[in-house]
């Protein structure tokens, strides 16, 4: 018969264990203090073992209909990533950064700029498969890439694409998304050793006291790599990781008189400062011996009203024909695409960057054709 003596030794010993698991959890993520969501159940994932790894990073707000979800755990997002499986000794891995574009908006996993050049069963010389893993991701900033692809260089590249546009180049954007503010552990390393033009200390990056490193202050991004298990399930079965719908809305081509781009509202002079070519170069630094070929994505072309005054509704013809000229000059004696007026203007969906599987094709066959000049055996 239970006595309240007894209950009382219950209670402690619950209390006690409960205490010692939260400070167990802390004590094992070292880099908890610094702001990385938890590490240590993120590092094991139903993905690439009881269901499929995904062939985008996991991103979207309705895992209802989309079997998909954004959460801030990079280890996670990877984890559940075909690229983590082990890398084939006949394979020749490309990586292929960028933004929602890359990532493929409105599009299926096959119709993908991955999926396109995937599809085309391509080789070396000497026979490797050339398999190509889309890590792009829908947040323009440079920043975001780099952020990526210092976590690819963990899966073994053998060569980077990295296609970009000048919005990701806008210095007041670099830290703008959660999954930046939320990784200040992984971005601090990478500002300091390649002395980026960023603020280590940004009051956006979210800094968890002790509590919040416990456990229990980490039930939601726990929750997360939960949901994302969970949801695979579904996503096995079905192949759906976004809602498409039926009626894409279509991109604007009318604008109105206004020159102005991000924090510019008139017409200027542009110097490297003025662009994040800093995280660029940290990014070539970065991916070390590995090439990279540094490609200026296709915009949509607008021949609407005042067109003469704006190639799309984020570029004003003036700062998009200096960028141009910056990146050209900054990538001289590198591997670099300028494919900015290769895709029809018809191909392109609901922004200047956004592809149609029939754009996307068009965008493969440049990247298709450049690849034997990258590749020496």
């Amino acid at each position: 018969m239970y006595n309240w003596r007894m209950m009382g030794r219950i209670m402690s010993k619950a209390t006690f264990l409960f205490v010692a698991v939260n400070l167990l959890f802390v004590a094992l993520r070292p880099e908890a203090a610094s702001g990385s969501p938890s590490t240590i159940l993120p590092s094991f994932s139903l993905y690439n073992h009881l269901y499929p790894g995904r062939e985008r990073l996991p991103y979207g707000e309705n895992p209802v209909e989309s079997y998909n979800l954004s959460l801030n755990s990079i280890p996670a997002m990877f984890a559940s990533h075909h690229l983590s499986q082990p890398k084939a000794a006949d394979e020749f891995r490309v990586i292929i950064l960028g933004d929602s574009g890359i990532w493929g908006w409105f599009l299926p996993n096959d119709e993908t700029l991955a999926g396109q050049l995937n599809a085309m069963g391509l080789e070396t010389a000497v026979g490797q498969r050339i398999l190509f893993y889309n890590l792009g991701y829908p947040i323009m900033s440079l920043s975001k890439d780099l952020l990526m692809l210092d976590e690819a260089m963990h899966y073994d590249p053998d060569l980077i694409i990295w296609p970009m546009t000048l919005e990701s180049f806008a210095v007041g954007r670099q830290l703008d998304h959660p999954i930046l503010q939320h990784n200040p552990a992984r971005l601090r390393p990478l500002i300091a050793t390649y002395g980026l033009n960023l603020d280590g200390d940004d009051p956006r990056f979210v800094e968890p006291d002790f509590w919040q490193s416990t456990l229990v202050g980490q039930r939601r991004a726990l929750a997360d790599w939960l949901r994302l298990q969970q949801v695979g399930v579904a996503w096995a079965a079905t192949g759906i990781d976004q809602v498409i719908p039926a009626d894409i809305p279509p991109r604007q081509s009318d604008f109105e008189e206004d020159l102005s781009w991000q924090n510019f509202a008139e017409e200027r002079t542009l110097t490297a400062v003025d662009l994040s070519f800093d995280v660029l170069r940290a990014g070539l630094a970065r991916a070390g011996d590995v090439p990279v070929l540094v490609i200026n994505e296709p915009i949509f072309i607008s021949s609407g009203e005042n067109s003469q005054l704006r190639y799309n509704l984020w570029y004003p013809r003036w700062a998009y024909d200096q960028y141009r000229a910056l990146l050209a000059q900054e990538m001289e004696g590198q591997p670099y695409l300028d494919l900015w007026d290769s895709v029809p203007p018809d191909e392109f969906t609901d922004s200047p960057v956004h592809l149609t599987a029939t754009g996307t094709a068009v965008f493969a066959d440049h990247v298709r054709e450049i690849l034997p000049t990258l590749i020496h055996q």
